[in-house]
């Protein structure tokens, strides 16, 4: 009878016999469907993961890519492979389509930079995969995460990186392309996006909103008959209907109209009582044409001109006023100013007017506690406010709260 081995003369060493039948596990965990059943394959891969936590990195490199695309191979033995070095985690990443959501977001937590690329550039990424990806920041990853067809990215996830996307700005142009993209976040990221952006952001965003106006123009008659007393009505009101100058301005104004008032800021150069004027009469908030004014890209000032009925000559006007030159040092003409006049008239009246009517809408300060008594509305109703209200979410992004 053969004497036992005494265990304090047992070797660490890979023997003959542990090589030969880790290869044999690994050759039956990956036996096709009609081979093994479930259960014998699922007691296969427990045995086989015992084993591959004593084995070298290119043993378990084989076994990476021996099961990268075997969608029947034991979950478990899979979160663990891809929870290895990267050289041998990436072809289960990229290949195994058996990962469901709750595996990949364990798996991103507990690996490199590059395991998480690899995660955002699946075939199919999961929206609470999305979210936590978006929410880890990794900038190469949300950069192939945005280019990824097969990503869908909720609406919280898109929020955080439309806020990312002003210091990031490579990432506009990705963002643009995402069809979760809505429009209070494209509205949002136009005042930091680049020109293209802004143009395509204007094109796509910005609804004729016509049905819209149909469905409520026997409101406006009753509003009136209230004498206009409900604020929330009110707001909601300003932002649908049809006309956009503010007419009761002008009988309050020291100009003529707003063509006059452009003209004498041309003229004189833009003050802030000027600008506030022309806020006036165009029909928006003082911040609003504040941001209009201040904004170095300029096409705020196209849609504010088209959607109040300015002509050309008026567009270049408010620009001379704000003192941003029409031609180069070497009297070229600007191609800045081109960019902006070109965008001024491919831009719809109707297009032009939602613009201006959402940014007036988000970017004016929200109902104070005063309006809200009138309404009706007590401070716990408000309080829901910053978490759900699209003009306090619009508000936040563009002013970085």
């Amino acid at each position: 009878m053969t004497e036992p081995v005494p265990f304090e003369a047992i070797s660490n060493a890979p023997s003959r016999t542990r090589n030969l039948l880790l290869r044999r596990l690994i050759d039956f965990v990956a036996l096709p469907t009609s081979s093994v059943a479930p259960q014998d394959r699922a007691m296969g891969g427990d045995i086989l993961l015992d084993m591959l936590l004593h084995a070298t990195d290119e043993e378990r490199a084989l076994c990476g890519r021996r099961l990268a695309a075997m969608s029947e191979a034991p979950r478990r033995l899979l979160r663990y492979i891809a929870q290895c070095s990267f050289d041998i985690a990436q072809p289960v990443l990229e290949q195994n389509e058996s990962f469901d959501a709750s595996d990949l977001c364990q798996i991103l937590e507990r690996v490199s930079s590059e395991h998480r690329v690899v995660i955002a550039g699946r075939k199919s990424v999961p929206p609470a995969v999305c979210d936590r990806l978006v929410t880890v920041g990794e900038i190469q990853a949300l950069r192939v995460l945005l280019k990824n067809k097969g990503a869908c990215l909720p609406e919280q996830a898109i929020d955080i990186l439309v806020g990312r996307s002003r210091k990031e700005d490579d990432l506009c142009p990705l963002i643009i392309k995402r069809p979760e993209l809505r429009p209070a976040q494209a509205m949002a990221m136009f005042w930091w996006a680049d020109g293209p952006t802004r143009r395509i952001i204007l094109q796509r965003f910005a609804a004729e909103r016509l049905e819209l106006i149909e469905m409520c123009a026997d409101i406006f008659a009753i509003a009136a008959e209230e004498g206009w007393s409900d604020p929330v009505a009110r707001k909601t009101l300003q932002s649908i209907e049809r006309r956009q100058r503010n007419r009761d301005a002008i009988d309050k104004s020291p100009y003529e109209s707003l063509e006059h008032a452009v003209q004498m800021a041309s003229e004189n150069g833009m003050s802030p009582e000027l600008a506030q004027e022309i806020g006036y009469l165009a029909g928006v908030k003082p911040v609003t044409i504040a941001k209009l004014i201040s904004d170095t890209g300029g096409e705020g000032l196209a849609v504010l001109c088209k959607a109040t009925g300015l002509k050309r000559a008026a567009m270049t006007q408010l620009w001379q006023s704000l003192k941003r030159p029409l031609e180069l040092d070497d009297g070229q003409p600007s191609s800045h100013f081109d960019f902006v006049m070109e965008t001024f008239d491919i831009l719809s009246v109707a297009k032009a007017q939602t613009a201006l009517r959402y940014w007036n809408w988000a970017l004016s300060s929200s109902f104070s506690p005063t309006q809200l008594k009138v309404a009706g509305m007590d401070q716990a109703e408000a309080n829901d406010e910053t978490a759900f209200s699209t003009s306090q979410r619009t508000a936040g992004l563009v002013f970085g709260r």
